[in-house]
């Protein structure tokens, strides 16, 4: 397994792509991660936009980013969400600052553009959010996974096997 002894976060929060939080989720446990589901609060119970649920296991605030190894932003609405708990912004600054895996898909460039970490990154999204990007410094570009040495980005649903692939082969 790929991933065995690593640890991977993947971040919660209301009204997350249902498929870009469980697809990214169970890949990691496949592979052999150590998975926290993270969000403001631990023990919280967070819908996603097409009903399903996700409890986190561990709240932003309690974590240190040198314990992991990735974290993984599924999209959706819940990255605007994500955004207005600063310790959920401070991890995701934390583990880029600290050259770990950041995997962001859909809207989750949302949370990397108020981590302040995109100047002169070369990322995409949804093409939606593409100004906010690049009005926080970013080179946005069109494409299946855009990966900037290890920030990794995805731009829907769709692009979810590529975008795994890219983040299991970086954690590993």
């Amino acid at each position: 397994m790929e991933l065995s002894g690593k640890k991977a976060l993947i971040m919660v929060e209301e009204m997350y792509n249902d498929y870009e939080f469980i697809y990214p989720y169970y890949r990691l446990l496949e592979s052999g991660a150590q998975v926290e589901v993270v969000g403001p609060k631990a023990g919280q119970v967070y819908p996603g936009k097409a009903g399903t649920t996700a409890k986190s296991t561990a709240a932003a605030g309690d974590l240190k980013a040198a314990d992991f190894d990735g974290l993984v932003i599924p999209g959706g609405y819940a990255p605007d969400f994500m955004r207005r708990h600063d310790a959920m912004v401070n991890l995701v600054r934390e583990m880029t600052q600290q050259d770990k895996v950041v995997a962001a898909i859909c809207h989750a460039g949302w949370m990397l553009a108020s981590a302040k970490v995109l100047s002169g990154r070369t990322v995409t999204s949804f093409f939606a959010i593409k100004d906010d990007l690049i009005h926080a410094g970013a080179n946005w570009v069109d494409q299946e996974v855009a990966q900037d040495n290890k920030l990794i980005t995805s731009r829907t649903p769709h692009d979810l096997p590529a975008f795994m692939r890219a983040v299991i082969r970086s954690m590993a």
